[in-house]
């Protein structure tokens, strides 16, 4: 399915698109393309329905705090952002395997008064736990492609590709079904 103007709300939330398909329907249309996905697709619903950009209103970011001087005592404050000064700090406090992953960042973005120690401790916490990552409702790729490999761990990866392309390009929702397979055996 094509992103074009002449789609409806409705028709566009049948459909999977790419996050470079809907940034660049943005940059057609002289919407906003900053954000992520979830903001576009909020955007172009919008555009679609009315013909018109949404109204938004900038986030405003917590300058007080020079990031040069991050401490283990520094609070982490509202609106964190994974940026490299930020990655620099943490990968010399817990080391070079330091990654901004999917847990630690809702973590610190659900705990603005907690410190950085705080941080580094949740942070070695969560590597440690055993409980599955929630996916957010915009990686529809990454939850098909997990629950693939839940459903067929004899399965290759691009077994799985072939399968979630093959679903993306069905009206409907996205989710893995075991009867995605049959893309596999050519029916």
């Amino acid at each position: 399915m094509k992103l074009t103007k002449d789609l409806t709300p409705e028709d566009f939330n049948e459909y999977y698109f790419l996050k470079e398909e809907l940034k660049e329907f943005c940059r057609q249309e002289g919407l906003k393309v900053s954000g992520n996905k979830e903001d576009l697709e909020k955007r172009i619903i919008h555009y679609l329905s009315t013909g018109e950009s949404l109204n938004e209103e900038p986030v405003k970011y917590n300058s007080s705090q020079n990031l040069s001087e991050i401490r283990l005592d520094s609070k982490i404050g509202e609106n964190f952002k994974c940026s490299e000064d930020k990655r620099e700090f943490f990968q010399k406090e817990i080391g070079s395997s330091f990654k901004f992953k999917v847990k630690f960042q809702k973590w610190l973005k659900e705990n603005p008064d907690k410190t950085y120690q705080d941080a580094k401790n949740a942070y070695f916490d969560l590597q440690n736990s055993k409980e599955k990552t929630e996916i957010g409702k915009q990686f529809q790729y990454n939850q098909y492609i997990r629950d693939f490999f839940e459903d067929n761990d004899d399965k290759s990866l691009d077994d799985a590709i072939r399968c979630w392309k093959y679903k993306k390009s069905l009206k409907g929702h996205n989710r893995y079904e075991k009867t995605d397979l049959r893309i596999l055996v050519g029916e």
